[in-house]
């Protein structure tokens, strides 16, 4: 069932989702050219598990900042805020496994079939608050920049940054673009 569909950036191949998977987890393989970040974000609904298949990825997620080579993987607890890079020269490639499912559904429903074509972002928004998606910060934010080190509870970020609606947040994988 592999859909192959590009997403701000990155190439993602759909492998299984919730039509294959009945709903407990999504497989995204993905191509991540140099310099590709995402916006500090989190998925309210489901957790994150990246594998490394080439290339380096590096993820802040929470307090916690790990760079990851081929065959390394790295957990992303649902509701953590993180950040996933490729920093270096060359592209990466990775495995994603969302679960349960709910990632998949972003990727097929905005992604475009070619790589220079603008997704459409009032969907993007909607699809990213109905399967609970947040962002929390431009791309080049940090987790450690949402936490201040005498209060470091939830209610605190959600205050301190306006987060009150996920209908206005989309999850978006952002190389060069502006955002």
């Amino acid at each position: 069932m592999t859909q192959s569909l590009w997403l701000f950036g990155s190439r993602l191949n759909i492998v299984a989702d919730h039509t294959t998977t009945a709903g407990q987890y999504d497989l995204i393989e993905g191509y991540f050219p140099p310099g590709t970040q995402t916006p500090l974000h989190r998925h309210t609904r489901y957790s994150e598990q990246l594998y490394v298949l080439s290339g380096e990825f590096t993820v802040w997620a929470g307090e916690n900042k790990a760079v990851l080579s081929a065959g390394e993987s790295f957990l992303i607890p649902v509701g953590t805020p993180h950040v996933v890079a490729v920093l270096s020269d060359k592209p990466a490639r990775g495995l994603v496994v969302a679960a349960p499912s709910g990632f998949a559904r972003l990727i097929a429903a905005v992604g475009t079939l070619g790589e220079a074509e603008t997704p459409d972002m009032a969907l993007a928004e909607r699809v990213s608050a109905e399967i609970g998606d947040e962002i929390l910060g431009p791309p080049g934010t940090l987790p450690a920049d949402l936490i201040d080190a005498t209060d470091r509870t939830p209610q605190t970020i959600r205050d301190k940054y306006n987060i009150q609606n996920p209908a206005h947040s989309v999850y978006l994988g952002i190389g060069d673009q502006d955002w």
